[in-house]
């Protein structure tokens, strides 16, 4: 009964952690985890003097798991090749910094990682923060840089869904302001940006013509326009990077 108990708890513990976990880090937490329960399932088998249980399963297993794994294994080093040749060409990332961050959006995935550049936060990565952490994070943000809370609220979207809502002290206030904040997002665009980081936004290198400048920014907008999931905020800084570079 107490081992019942202690394996529900433990499973009860490792689905929280595993789901504040960022999108981009959920599968390797879940290596870690797989690999944490089967050593505490050697120890506790170790324990209650089941261990030739586990051997005698390994052994018949054995024959099969000898055929799957190299292809396991190659499968995964071709994901790794891909995934870094991926990474090289241009046009796959895209960088947006506020007064408070410094985010990245993967095209591919379309995960967001960000890393605080000012207040009490600075120089932590969203990724490491918990899901009550943002709230006050937030309201920071509101009270400072209107773009950052902006940016903000676009990452959590991303990564909690409406669930952080909930918690949110102006969440009643944003839903009745809503409409006027994504006019204003929509309108963003005011030639505050450099070229720089208008190419970073669409994710370019210098030298890029008017044909890559515009595939650029089709390819961002299916990907960030609000009709398709996407974000005002993000949207309206897409454009704006597409003006800049073409006036």
């Amino acid at each position: 009964m107490l081992l019942v108990l202690l394996i529900t708890v433990m499973t009860v513990v490792a689905w929280a952690w595993l789901r504040n976990q960022p999108p981009s880090q959920q599968k390797p937490a879940i290596v870690k985890l797989v690999v944490i329960a089967a050593v505490v399932t050697v120890v506790l088998m170790a324990i209650t003097g089941r261990l030739p249980i586990l051997f005698a399963m390994m052994a018949f297993l054995f024959p099969l798991l000898r055929r799957v794994l190299p292809s396991l294994l190659m499968g995964r080093l071709s994901g790794l090749m891909g995934s870094s040749q991926a990474k090289a060409q241009p046009g796959n990332q895209s960088h947006v910094s506020s007064d408070i961050f410094k985010m990245t959006l993967d095209h591919d995935s379309g995960d967001m990682t960000g890393e605080i550049l000012k207040g009490a936060m600075a120089g932590r990565v969203l990724a490491d923060l918990a899901e009550s952490e943002f709230i006050g994070l937030l309201q920071y943000c509101r009270d400072q840089d209107e773009d950052s809370a902006r940016l903000l609220e676009t990452y959590l979207d991303r990564r909690f869904g409406d669930s952080w809502r909930t918690d949110d002290p102006a969440g009643d206030d944003s839903a009745q302001n809503g409409e006027q904040d994504s006019e204003r997002e929509r309108s963003t665009s005011n030639g505050t940006l450099t070229d720089s980081e208008a190419l970073d936004i669409l994710g370019l290198v210098a030298g890029a013509n008017r044909d890559e400048i515009v595939q650029a920014h089709r390819r961002m907008m299916q990907k960030m326009h609000p009709d398709r999931g996407g974000s005002n905020y993000l949207a309206a800084r897409v454009n704006e990077a597409k003006e800049r570079l073409l006036s």
